[in-house]
């Protein structure tokens, strides 16, 4: 796929501002799904996590609703959906439920892992010996939201609801299962950079096609700041490495305020894990992201892009998705 086609989406967390609220963060989520419906942006994804203070995307299928009834063209999905958490009669309800009032626009990305910490996990009630079960309710949700005729519960709203299903992951257990299935693929580079190439090669080379998906189709999850200027772009992205280290360290997840100097927060070790940690992270003006988006592509062959956008100030925020039109230009021109 040429860089001029490159399709573009983004993900997102409802990640709340210090200083913030949820109400707040998610009337401006809402803005934010308005602006990339209106620039023509692919589809926007949100990620279910749970009892982690600052992500406030915990009830996915509720966000998808509310930002599906506020945007006309994109869609909106799951990135993803935590299958073990839930049965999988529950989740082809409650999309099938979606698709019926937004046709065409809804998608179902899937993944195994829980999106939270063990105690959490059974307080979800989560039985954890379910993601070895994985494969076959990825199998049982296809089942149900297909238009076959077999005995047996059938998801009434679901059943015929012809809705995309994506395997989400950032292992080659996950890769192995979307080609063995036939089913789109995307891969979490936004926090597991290391297996990016190998897992995205290994879907292609075993990719089987299906009744869903003719020929392979991937999607690289990458975390983005875009500013006007290099130096602009540096310095928003000290928020999301600052958020990292709060992740390494157990504390809450809210956005920070960007620092000047990160060298008085942080020390050598915790550098270089937040490093590895954002490795694939693209960081710059429209010049220097479309250069860098080049350079990946060469190394990381995908059919999409999708982006985390962690930026604290929220028109700082909206000004990196309106410059994403000046990064496809200046991609198609090289």
């Amino acid at each position: 796929m040429s860089a001029a086609t490159l399709p573009l989406s983004l993900l997102e967390l409802a990640s709340v501002p210090t200083g913030s609220d949820i109400r707040h963060t998610l009337l401006e989520l809402r803005r934010y799904a308005q602006a990339a419906d209106q620039l023509g942006l692919t589809r926007l994804w949100l990620a279910e996590h749970h009892n982690m203070e600052g992500i406030a995307s915990s009830a996915t299928s509720v966000l998808i609703a509310d930002l599906a009834a506020h945007t006309e063209r994109l869609r909106i999905g799951s990135g993803g959906i935590m299958l073990p958490n839930h049965p999988p009669l529950v989740v082809a309800e409650q999309f099938g439920t979606l698709a019926a009032l937004h046709p065409g626009r809804i998608d179902l990305g899937l993944g195994r892992a829980p999106g939270t910490d063990p105690v959490t996990s059974r307080a979800l009630h989560r039985d954890e010996r379910r993601a070895e079960r994985f494969p076959q309710e990825v199998a049982e949700l296809q089942r149900l939201l297909g238009n076959g005729d077999e005995p047996g519960v059938r998801a009434y709203p679901g059943r015929n609801s012809d809705i995309p299903i994506w395997i989400l992951g950032s292992s080659l257990f996950s890769a192995q299962l979307a080609a063995q299935r036939g089913l789109p693929y995307a891969f979490a580079g936004h926090f597991a950079p290391a297996l990016a190439a190998e897992a995205l090669a290994l879907y292609r080379r075993q990719f089987q096609p299906s009744a869903a998906l003719a020929e392979p189709y991937a999607i690289l999850c990458l975390p983005l700041i875009l500013a006007d200027t290099d130096d602009e772009a540096r310095y928003l992205g000290t928020s999301s490495q600052q958020r990292i280290l709060s992740l390494l360290y157990g504390k809450p997840l809210y956005i920070p305020p960007p620092v000047d100097d990160m060298d008085k927060i942080w020390d050598a070790p915790s550098r270089m894990q937040v490093q590895n940690f954002l490795a694939l992270s693209v960081v710059g003006s429209p010049q220097t992201v479309a250069f860098k988006l080049q350079q990946l592509r060469q190394r990381y062959v995908c059919d999409e892009l999708m982006f985390t956008n962690d930026i604290y100030d929220r028109e700082k925020r909206l000004r990196a998705l309106e410059l994403l039109p000046q990064v496809q230009a200046l991609m198609a021109n090289e």
